[in-house]
């Protein structure tokens, strides 16, 4: 009984994490945003980049409101689905992040 208490309690913890690491990255990706449209405000030209950070901000806003909803809920079955659910897309938001950056670099060396 203490071990299954024990694994609820890492179940938590980890799901708090994700909330907090997902909602902070909303932030990161809206302030990139606005980086972003300055940059190609003064340069004239638009580019995907900022539409790709629009997507990676939304995956991360579901990202953190399924964390949360696991952090509320009482039922346990749910809360082990929402928390599996949070932390896949949690790890597909931070690997398109990735592949944003890598799109917005290559995007601002060659133009």
């Amino acid at each position: 009984m203490l071990k299954q208490n024990r694994n609820v309690k890492l179940d938590e913890d980890i799901c708090v994490h994700i909330f907090t690491a997902s909602a902070a990255m909303v932030g990161v990706c809206i302030t990139v945003i606005g980086i972003f449209q300055v940059i190609t405000t003064l340069r004239k030209e638009g580019t995907l980049g900022d539409d790709l950070l629009a997507v990676n901000a939304i995956l991360y806003l579901a990202s953190t409101i399924l964390s949360y909803w696991a952090l509320r809920t009482r039922n346990v079955r749910r809360n082990h689905k929402l928390e599996k659910t949070a932390d896949i897309l949690f790890l597909v938001a931070l690997t398109f992040t990735t592949v944003v950056a890598g799109v917005i670099t290559w995007a601002m060396t060659f133009t």
